[in-house]
This record gives C-alpha cells, structure tokens and sequence, in this order.
C-alpha cells in the first residue's frame, strides 16, 4: 500500500539527495561534466577529491558571513511574523463586526503567488517611483535607498518576508486559539483574573503545541526562502542580503564556470544545519515535557 509512495518520494527526493551529495566530494563544474554538443557527447572529468570542497568553504569569511546573515534573518522573520500572527489571531477570535471580512483580508496575501507579491513590493520600494518614497517626499522626507542601502535592503527583504508569512501563521494560532474551551476563560475571569493573566495562564499552554510545530516549520522554510531575497535584491547590493540558498543558485548558475560541486557542498551544510536545528529544538522539547 506504501510502496507507490514509497518510490516517488526515492525518486523525487533520494536520488537528487544521493547526487548531490556525491558532487559535493568531486570538483565537478561546468568544464568538466558529461555535456553533449550536437550529436556528440563529451563524458564527465570530474574527479573526486573528498572533503576538500567542504573544508574550503568552512575557511572562507564567505560561508560565515552569510550564515550570520541567514540567522539573523531567519530568526528576526520568525519571530515578527509569530508575534504579528499571534496578536492578529487574538483579535480574530473574538465576536465583532466583519470578522469574516477582516479575515478574508488578512488571509489574502496566502493565496496570492509568491513571485507575484515580490514584484509588488519591489514596486513599492522603487526608489524614483515607489510609493513609499512618494509618501516620505509628500511630507518632506527625503526618500530611502530601499533596495541599494545595505541595512535598508535588509529591512525590506525582512518586511516582505514577514507580510508573506503572517498569514500562515494567523491561521494556525486561530485554529489553535478556537480549541481551548471557553469554560477555561470563563472559570478564570470568575477567579478574578484578569486578561493578562488569562492570556498567559490559558492562552499561551493551550496554544502552545501547535505553536511550536509552526515555529519549527516556519524557521525550515525562511532559512531556505529563496525567491523573497532571490526576485527583490539579488542578493545585492554587493551581497549584503544573499543567504545560504542564494549563494548555493548562484554557484552553479551564475558564476562563470558554474561550480556544481560547490554549490552542491552548499546544499549538504544547509541541510545538515536545518538537520541539526531539528534535532536540538525537539531535544528542547522534550525538556520541557512536550511530545512531538
């Protein structure tokens, strides 16, 4: 009955895991690997060479620098994006006017396509037209270099990352926040207490595994969120904004000659870091008497 599965997931995922992971101990690049031309096929060059690829990039300033990056970025979107969810939900699970509008709303930049939404917000930040330098200059501001400053590309890249993720999030904390039984708030409330002490003491346990599991998820998919940095800067200027995914695409697709084997050892130290991440945050878990 798994077996269908079983073989599309090898497929899909073992098999290009398995390569790159061989790529990754070779120097393949684009002069040396099996290419046809015409009718004629020139077979691969490439040798192997070990671990020489990943001890390079661990002694070059490069690898750190954008892991710094990757981290900061990772952890200032998830965290933005957990507190903006958070409080949205709180509001949203409550009886009022609109509620379902309101909802509909904040739940549309979800159904909206990635690519789209960039284009959009690279559209704002134009520094000549945007209309968020039009609003600065209208009250005598001078405009910002949005996408060329390095601490401002930065901002930008963050806020539209966190205007992408929020209403994931929104969705799961509502769904969690409308399954604590009102009983609990109502006992609380008679007990004298008061919304903060609600929200801490009800609210927060009683939200508090599916907030983890979105965390987890939500710090997975950052850390790899190509096409925010990729289609609004990039990764420019000069870098300031590539992270450790943008910097593996451009290694084997636009550096000259594409370095496959590189980019490939990039993908293995991703995969190890978000491995061991996972690993460390259910170890955390556990501590703290959670089951996942």
């Amino acid at each position: 009955m798994i077996a269908p599965v079983v073989l599309v997931i090898a497929v899909i995922i073992g098999w290009p895991l398995v390569r790159g992971i061989y790529l990754s101990l070779t120097d393949a690049d684009e002069s040396n690997v099996e290419r046809t031309i015409g009718v004629n096929t020139i077979p691969a060059t490439y040798d192997f060479v070990g671990l020489e690829n990943y001890a390079d990039i661990l002694r070059d300033n490069t690898f750190w620098d954008r892991l710094g990056w990757t981290v900061v970025w990772t952890v200032a979107c998830v965290s933005i994006t957990f507190l903006i969810g958070l409080g949205l939900a709180n509001m949203l699970n409550r009886n009022f006017r609109g509620r379902a509008a309101y909802r509909m709303a904040l739940i549309l930049p979800w159904a909206i396509p990635a690519f789209v939404s960039v284009f959009a917000w690279r559209m704002l930040y134009n520094e000549r037209n945007g209309i968020l330098n039009s609003l600065l200059e209208g009250r005598g501001i001078d405009g910002i270099a949005w996408l060329s400053d390095p601490v401002w590309a930065k901002i930008a890249v963050i806020a539209t990352n966190v205007w992408l993720g929020v209403p994931f999030m929104l969705i799961a904390i509502l769904g969690a926040l409308q399954s604590i039984p009102g009983e609990q708030y109502e006992a609380a409330e008679m007990d004298g207490a008061n919304a903060w002490q609600r929200f801490w003491n009800i609210t927060l346990p009683g939200i508090s595994s599916v907030s983890m599991t979105v965390v987890l998820l939500s710090t997975i998919w950052t850390f790899n969120m190509f096409p925010v940095i990729y289609l609004l800067t990039r990764g420019g200027p000069a870098g300031s904004t590539d992270i450790l995914v943008t910097e593996a695409f451009r290694l084997a697709f636009v550096a000259s000659p594409r370095d496959f084997a590189n980019s490939a050892a990039w993908g293995v130290l991703i995969l190890l870091l978000l491995v061991l991440f996972a690993i460390s945050y259910r170890r955390a878990l556990r501590r703290q008497g959670e089951v996942w």
